[in-house]
């Protein structure tokens, strides 16, 4: 190590170079990453001087090359499949229907049983990608080979319409003669009801002289094939009978999300820990069928079913088919960018469409009070039209639709990032509901108890303690039950859970029907004290129907307050169609029962028949229960 004198010499400091540090002078040293190298060059005269020599800049040069020969052999790669991406898409698709169609043999020749359901999920969904890719394909070839024969039918409409509701009301009239022969009388009871509700609507219209009568005669029309399928077919009664078992194993899977965090002994408090986390969890599986837009494909098919069959506008299409799978205030979602555009009726039809059906998220929390599944499925299918065809009676349309195009209105998917937001996201959204539900009973079971209080305490001057909320609902509603095809002995019960549900909320209604079925189902004694215990099966699966909707009080300021906030300018025009939207919901509810009294015949029982006759009690005086109970004994 040198520096400078005052001569301008150089002299030493410290120890001489070659003597420092001997034993390092062989040490390899190496750099450390980003350390700099230096480097002794010698110019002309012989100075040494010492360059910094930059490697990194060398290793970032190789790099660069090496990136550039990768990103080259990466976009070739990329062209060569962009090129041939049809025949990558088709050979994977091959390949993975293939091996699920592999799976499927596979496990029907292993348990036919057990693997039932993968079958029914496989055949539907061949069927629809058929079907959906045929259409996308031959659309528009088969509007034009069908062009003639729909002006031909356009032209002559008003004659030809009246050969059709001739057609239709022979069918009607013979179905019923030969069904009354059958079964007896008792189908002829809800019919009546049926035309008495639709004339009542008629008559109380906002514009009776404006009714369109082909939403009315095409909605009770699906209601009654819908039936006929589910109710009276045995095919069509075991595939909705094993539906609703499928959907209660896979509502039973939330049992476990309730035990690890409320304990083994959860269901000694049911409501909150076995009733409520169904809810949560269905709302989930909701969100992640949202995500993938598979309730957006589904929720359109039975839209255009309805649109172009009841000759509804796109908009009220839409809502009444997304009511069948959600709830009131989420379905109008689906229109949101159209509703300050929507019309009077079109208004009215959508909030009707929310009071005349119930959510899939709640319908869970129903099947687990033990209300048979199969109904309540098939109510919810069949309460869609009925909503439309009533709300088209109530409130005709006046005004001119914007939305008269088939396919004008587009349903987007969701906005979640991944499947595990939106199962995030459909968990967490649950959580309003959950705490809506919980509070709303806890306040109407408390205000229904101090109404009964405040009654039994009027009735008691009179010498009456027993009157109560439920008793005044059984005598108002008692006549409507009937007429619905309810056996006049239940019309009783039967009234007291219209008037819970109608006053209050369904849910009350449900939970009380849960217990007339418990009682029925347990053996109970059916008369204690002259007091009639529990109701028939029929009687049961009409209250079912007639339940089946969110149409009572509280659920009008849910409606306004929802839809106000999606279109807050069209709040004066909703809060004026909420109190006949909810009628419409009520009764459209009212006539989904009546199909249900006309057209479901529970299967005889022979040992009740037989234990009936030797106790004295009613025996059947129809011939055809007669020998089906002889057939099934001999």
């Amino acid at each position: 190590m040198t520096s400078d004198n005052a001569n301008g010499e150089a002299t030493s400091i410290g120890v001489d170079n070659e003597a420092y540090l001997p034993e390092y002078e062989n040490v390899d040293r190496r750099r450390k990453p980003g350390e700099e190298e230096e480097e002794e060059v010698a110019d002309s005269k012989g100075h040494v001087s010492v360059h910094v020599k930059d490697t990194d800049e060398e290793e970032f040069v190789a790099t660069a090359a090496w990136a550039r020969k990768l990103d080259k052999s990466r976009n070739k790669i990329r062209k060569h499949f962009k090129k041939h991406e049809n025949i990558y898409h088709w050979v994977g698709l091959g390949v993975l229907s293939a091996g699920l169609l592999a799976l499927v043999i596979a496990a029907c020749i292993i348990n036919f049983n057990a693997s039932l359901a993968l079958l029914v999920l496989t055949c539907l969904g061949i069927f629809f990608i058929v079907w959906d890719t045929l259409m996308a394909k031959y659309e528009g070839k088969i509007a034009k080979a069908l062009q003639p024969a729909i002006r031909y039918f356009n032209k002559h409409w008003n004659i030809i319409q009246w050969f059709v509701y001739a057609a239709v009301l022979i069918a009607i009239v013979l179905w019923l003669a030969l069904d009354t022969a059958k079964q007896g009388l008792n189908q002829l009871i809800p019919f009546g009801g049926l035309i008495m509700l639709i004339l009542i609507m008629f008559i109380c219209s906002k514009h009776p002289t404006r009714v369109k009568w082909r939403p009315v005669i095409w909605g009770v029309g699906i209601q009654w094939v819908f039936g006929i399928i589910i109710l009276r077919t045995e095919a069509g009664l075991d595939a909705f009978e094993w539906l609703g078992s499928q959907v209660q194993t896979f509502l039973d899977y939330a049992d476990a999300g309730s035990k690890f965090v409320f304990g083994d002994l959860y269901t000694d408090h049911f409501f909150a820990f076995k009733v409520l986390p169904i809810v949560i969890f269905f709302s989930m599986i909701m969100s992640m069928l949202y995500y993938i837009g598979f309730m957006q494909w589904l929720i359109l098919k039975v839209g255009w079913v309805m649109q172009i069959t009841m000759g509804t506008s796109p908009t009220e299409s839409l809502v009444a088919a997304g009511n069948i799978f959600v709830g009131q205030t989420e379905s109008p979602l689906l229109i949101r960018p159209y509703l300050a555009d929507l019309t009077l009726s079109e208004i009215h039809s959508v909030m009707t469409s929310g009071f005349a059906t119930i959510a899939g998220s709640v319908l869970g929390a129903y099947i687990s009070f033990g209300v048979p599944a199969a109904h309540l499925l098939t109510a919810s299918v069949m309460s869609a039209p009925a909503a439309l065809a009533i709300s088209k009676v109530f409130w005709p349309e006046t005004q001119k639709s914007k939305f008269k195009v088939k396919g004008s209105l587009k349903l987007e998917k969701g906005t979640e990032s991944n499947l595990v937001e939106a199962a995030s996201h459909g968990a967490s959204a649950s959580i309003p509901l959950v705490a809506n539900i919980a509070a709303n009973l806890i306040a109407f079971l408390a205000l229904l108890a101090f109404i009964n209080a405040i009654l039994s305490w009027l009735g008691g001057m009179f010498n009456y303690p027993d009157l109560s909320f439920e008793l005044i609902c059984s005598y108002v509603f008692m006549p409507l039950a009937f007429m619905m095809g309810v056996d006049w002995a239940d019309a009783f019960m039967v009234a007291e859970l219209l008037g819970v549900k109608t006053f209050f909320n369904e849910f009350v209604a449900y939970e009380r029907l849960s217990l007339l079925i418990k009682a029925r189902t347990d053996g109970s004694p059916e008369y204690v004290d002259g007091v009639k215990q529990y109701m028939s099966v029929r009687s049961e699966a009409i209250a079912t129907y007639a339940l089946c909707g969110f149409a009572n009080l509280g659920s009008i300021g849910i409606m306004i307050g929802g839809l106000s906030s999606m279109a807050p300018h069209r709040r004066s025009d909703i809060a004026k169609c909420a109190v006949r939207a909810l009628i419409s919901g009520t009764v459209a509810c009212f006539m989904t029962a009546c199909i249900a009294g006309i057209l479901y015949t529970p299967q005889p029982t022979c040992l009740v028949i037989l234990g009936d006759a030797f106790s004295g009690g009613e025996v059947p005086t129809n011939s055809s229960i007669i020998v089906t109970c002889c057939n099934d004994l001999f």
